[in-house]
């Protein structure tokens, strides 16, 4: 309990309690993570399920009867009579599993290689950064894209769309993972040479343990605030992905894959296919991306 309130009560706490960009941003990530783990729950129908799905309810304005059903969907139909609400919540799903799964395989390696290339340092260092160089020179989306492209052909055919979810995090992590290792490597770079490692040295404490025991703890501030931005730009690269095709499955769509149908329709006056994924997809990479930001500043002890 006295810790709760310490928390309550520490700086950035207090930060976070006088930034209303802050608030604003996690109550929409709040609410939006909510809505995804609930989709079952929440959505009115289940968008994948063919024996739900009617097509004489196709095209369906929102908050509109259709003129044969006279059902109504809240944001409208698609093509096929699926409720856009609906496919949104399970769309987001895919885009929000993708995005953390991804970050999470991206700060790990990032990590991993951070820590052996700045502490070992000789050939190793070298190594591993001018690899990291060498990526920085490429879009992260191309490096995504060739990945994905390569495995996948690796992947036997009838495999490829119950793996091409997995495919999509392993191309978007190994796209990203750069940036923390670059971030990682300076930070082992300075508390190598403190004290503390210095004492562990002293006592025989083997190369891992320092690494792990001691150095990791000091060096994940900045991580988190990676993170955090990075979890932004995993959904886009994976909506742009699946819009370009080379993302998502059909049978799982994201929110990427249904601004892509929608983009078919935009021009034949079925705007709402592809407006409201759109704005839910904006909606959560700006309110992550402005919860990064804060963050950013907020542990930064030279803007307090």
């Amino acid at each position: 309990m006295n810790k709760i309130i310490d928390a309550w009560h520490s700086d950035l706490a207090w930060n976070f309690r006088n930034s209303p960009v802050a608030v604003v941003s996690f109550a929409l990530v709040f609410v939006l993570v909510l809505a995804v783990i609930f989709a079952p729950v929440i959505a009115p129908h289940d968008p994948f399920d063919p024996s739900t799905l009617n097509l004489i309810n196709g095209f369906s304005q929102p908050m509109t009867p259709n003129t044969y059903t006279g059902d109504v969907f809240l944001l409208g139909s698609d093509d096929q009579g699926r409720d856009v609400f609906s496919t949104i919540l399970y769309g987001m799903r895919i885009s929000l599993f993708v995005g953390v799964f991804a970050v999470a395989f991206a700060m790990i390696l990032g990590i991993t290689l951070g820590l052996i290339a700045g502490y070992v340092g000789g050939w190793t260092e070298t190594i591993i950064m001018r690899i990291a160089d060498v990526q920085l020179t490429f879009p992260s989306i191309l490096v995504a894209m060739l990945i994905f492209g390569i495995v996948k052909g690796v992947i036997p055919v009838e495999h490829r769309d119950q793996m091409a979810i997995w495919v999509l995090i392993l191309a978007i992590g190994l796209g990203e993972w750069v940036q923390f290792a670059r971030v990682v490597r300076g930070a082992t770079l300075v508390e190598k040479n403190r004290e503390y490692v210095q004492a562990a040295r002293l006592i025989g404490r083997v190369r891992w343990v320092i690494m792990i025991r001691h150095i990791l703890p000091n060096v994940l501030s900045p991580v988190l605030v990676i993170a955090t931005i990075s979890l932004a730009l995993a959904i886009i690269a994976e909506a742009t992905l699946s819009f370009l095709g080379v993302g998502a499955p059909p049978t799982q769509p994201s929110l990427g894959t249904l601004i892509r149908i929608g983009q078919g329709f935009l021009f034949s006056g079925e705007w709402w296919i592809l407006l409201f994924p759109a704005l839910t997809l904006l909606t959560l990479a700006l309110s992550v991306n402005m919860l990064g930001d804060w963050l950013r500043d907020a542990l930064n002890p030279k803007l307090r």
